[in-house]
């Protein structure tokens, strides 16, 4: 099963990747987390992002392609894979498509960008000991302070609110797109997101198995 996630920051991907890979015995291939090993292992894309990356660059399409490319050569991709985080725009699916590489599906997991800014926003991290908690949905026991250490609940830059609606602005502007992209293909199953992550997975296998 060759699948694509598609879905906003915070709509929860990572999660069902994992879940969907342990289900079917698959890879997760993540775009970050594969330029790092080429990173590592210094392959010739690699070394080709780490120049961008060294002067403060984002890596360009051709090498984010290679790298994916090389990637999904390796012998675990042989009965399938998941990718979350690629293709991000138009000109990645269509360089996707001229590999030869056939998805099967490509499953986009809908949550409105309200229930994304409530969720990203109200993530606390320990400073200390980098425990995870949320204002809502996990509150520690004693506001603003870790139960594991005692250390004091800090909020990442990353889930400040503005930042959290500047990536959805660029989500939509251009990873949106491909939705209609693969609609046209045939390929698109879209799962309504739920505020429980057990009720998401449920919504992902009914739709990846019908």
């Amino acid at each position: 099963m060759k699948l694509i996630l598609l879905g906003a920051p915070g709509a929860g991907k990572g999660t069902q990747a994992e879940i969907i890979c342990e289900r079917y015995n698959i890879p997760a291939i993540s775009t970050g987390n594969i330029i790092r090993e080429a990173l590592k292992s210094g392959t010739e894309m690699g070394i080709r992002a780490k120049s961008y990356m060294d002067e403060g660059k984002l890596v360009p399409d051709e090498v984010v392609i290679g790298i994916i490319q090389e990637r999904l050569a390796k012998n675990d991709c042989s009965n399938g894979f998941v990718l979350d985080g690629f293709p991000r725009t138009i000109p990645q699916a269509e360089a996707l498509d001229k590999m030869g590489i056939s998805i099967d599906k490509v499953l986009d997991i809908e949550v409105s960008d309200e229930a994304i800014v409530q969720r990203m926003s109200g993530r606390r991290v320990c400073e200390k000991c980098g425990a995870s908690y949320h204002l809502i949905y996990k509150k520690p026991n004693v506001d603003g302070v870790c139960d594991k250490c005692g250390g004091t609940l800090v909020q990442r830059k990353d889930d400040h609110p503005d930042t959290v609606k500047e990536r959805l602005n660029v989500y939509h502007e251009q990873t949106e797109p491909l939705k209609d992209y693969y609609s046209k293909q045939g390929k698109l199953c879209i799962v309504e997101g739920q505020d429980d992550v057990a009720d998401t997975t449920k919504k992902v296998l009914a739709a990846l198995e019908a």
